[in-house]
């Protein structure tokens, strides 16, 4: 069975920072692009960032570029999302997700989900 556990939300003020951890079980994820998504209370989930497992290259949406960071360990089969420089305006709930193919921008197109930890930012 697939798991995909997140880990790491909380409260933080802004300018602060928090780093998420999402742990995958269940299969080789190796083939495929790992991503975090979130979503705020009333808005579309959207796109935060991946990583691709084995080539590890790298994706980010323009609001959180130069801020958050996703990077990999193997050996733990963790993907990370270092999150820096925190707005009000990145509270959501945050989801980590595994895509085999097609985009990795849309949510539609991920094939496993985390449940997902709430961010919340204060002013």
């Amino acid at each position: 069975q697939v798991r995909l556990v997140e880990s790491g939300g909380g409260l933080v003020q802004a300018g602060g920072s928090l780093r998420l951890s999402c742990a995958a079980s269940g299969r080789t994820f190796s083939r495929y692009v790992m991503g975090w998504f979130r979503q705020a209370p009333g808005k579309e989930r959207e796109f935060v960032a991946a990583h691709n497992w084995s080539g590890g290259t790298t994706y980010y949406a323009d609001s959180v570029k130069g801020r958050f960071t996703i990077s990999r360990d193997n050996a733990k089969n963790t993907v990370y999302l270092q999150m820096n420089s925190l707005k009000p305006e990145d509270t959501a709930a945050y989801y980590c997700a595994a895509v085999g193919s097609g985009s990795i921008y849309a949510a539609t197109d991920y094939d496993y989900w985390g449940q997902g930890t709430q961010v919340t930012v204060s002013s």
